[in-house]
């Protein structure tokens, strides 16, 4: 069950951290039950699953909404783990800036510059994505299994493979 404001009661300056299924959604309470955020255009109030596809959009929306729309019925949590990394700046200076932020288009980019990065940013001043990192390092892990699975059949071609022909050649 999802958290409610009186299980978790955020403070201006949190990061909330939305699950939806495939990736998370993050966004900057700003107090009185409100967040800012960005989204891609096609990202409504309480986007589902479905909205994976808006990683596929050059532009995002810096929008100013409910903590409840934007939650939907996922589940949420409180997440400024990040905070054992860098230091959070002045709440006012990060709800500020985050008020100034609304209603622009800015570049979006899932690697470079999604709503976890823009997010990181206004809290730390550093825009930063763990999901990119760890998807970075799935895809490499996977790389690499793929090149140790090509390695190791090729070193079993070559050593099993070899005895055939030498037996077809001495026969």
């Amino acid at each position: 069950m999802a958290p409610t404001l009186y299980d978790e009661k955020p403070e201006p300056g949190d990061l909330i951290e939305i699950f939806r299924g495939t990736y998370q959604h993050w966004a900057l309470y700003i107090g009185d039950g409100f967040v800012v955020h960005l989204a891609p255009p096609s990202e409504g109030p309480g986007a589902g699953t479905s909205s994976v596809m808006s990683v596929l959009a050059e532009k995002a929306i810096v929008k100013k909404e409910e903590l409840w729309d934007v939650v939907g019925p996922n589940e949420w949590k409180i997440n400024n783990s990040l905070d054992n990394k860098y230091k959070p700046r002045p709440v006012n200076v990060i709800v500020r800036e985050a008020c100034e932020l609304v209603g622009d288009e800015l570049p979006y980019c899932i690697f470079r510059g999604n709503c976890e990065h823009f997010a990181n940013e206004l809290r730390y001043g550093k825009a930063e994505s763990r999901q990119v990192c760890k998807a970075g390092e799935v895809a490499l892990a996977a790389g690499m299994a793929a090149v140790l699975g090509l390695g190791f059949v090729a070193l079993a071609g070559a050593l099993f493979g070899g005895s055939k022909k030498e037996n077809k050649n001495t026969e």
